[in-house]
C-alpha cells in the first residue's frame, strides 16, 4: 500500500514548527512533500499556501498542513481554492470537530501559540478524526454555492 502524501508548506513565522511537524508525519508513516519555506528567512504566506491548495483543489492530493504565525494568513490565502477548507485549530479538540463537521482538509497551525508537542497533538487529532457526514454534509456543500439573491 502506498503512502499517504501529505504536503506541508509554511511562511518564515511557522519555519521551525514546520520541520517538527514535518519529522513528525514522516515518523507516523506519510510521505511529506515540504513545499516551503527552507529557512527562517521573512517570507510572504501567500506564496506558499497558494501552491498547497492548488494540489488539494486539483485532486492530486487529498489533504495538505500549512503554517505561520496565528495561521489566519494561511487560511485566508488557501480558502480561496474551490473545494479546499483549511481550518485554523489551536487544540486537538477544534481539529477533531473541523475534521468532523466540516470535513476540514488543510489544517493550518498558528506556530507562534502553539508548542512543538501540541503542534503534534493537534496534527495527530485532524490526522486521525474522520468526517461524520450527516447533517454535515449539507453544510459542507454550501460552502462552494454561493448564497441566492434574497436567501
Amino acid at each position: 500500500m502506498a503512502k499517504e502524501r501529505i504536503p506541508i508548506a509554511s511562511d518564515h513565522a511557522g519555519y521551525e514548527l514546520k520541520q517538527h511537524v514535518a519529522a513528525a508525519l514522516t515518523k507516523l508513516g506519510y510521505d511529506v512533500e515540504d513545499i516551503g519555506t527552507h529557512s527562517p528567512a521573512s517570507t510572504d504566506y501567500a506564496d506558499y499556501a497558494h501552491p498547497l491548495a492548488e494540489k488539494v483543489e486539483r485532486g492530486e492530493v487529498a489533504r495538505g498542513v500549512l503554517l505561520c504565525g496565528t495561521g489566519l494568513g494561511m487560511s485566508y490565502a488557501a480558502n480561496r481554492h474551490a473545494g479546499v477548507r483549511a481550518a485554523v485549530a489551536w487544540t486537538p479538540e477544534i481539529a477533531a470537530l473541523a475534521r468532523k463537521h466540516n470535513d476540514a482538509n488543510v489544517l493550518v497551525l498558528p506556530a507562534r501559540f502553539v508548542s512543538e508537542e501540541d503542534g503534534v497533538a493537534i496534527l495527530k487529532s485532524w490526522l486521525e478524526t474522520e468526517f461524520e457526514g450527516g447533517r454535515h454534509e449539507a453544510r459542507v456543500k454550501k460552502i462552494e454555492t454561493a448564497p441566492k439573491e434574497g436567501a
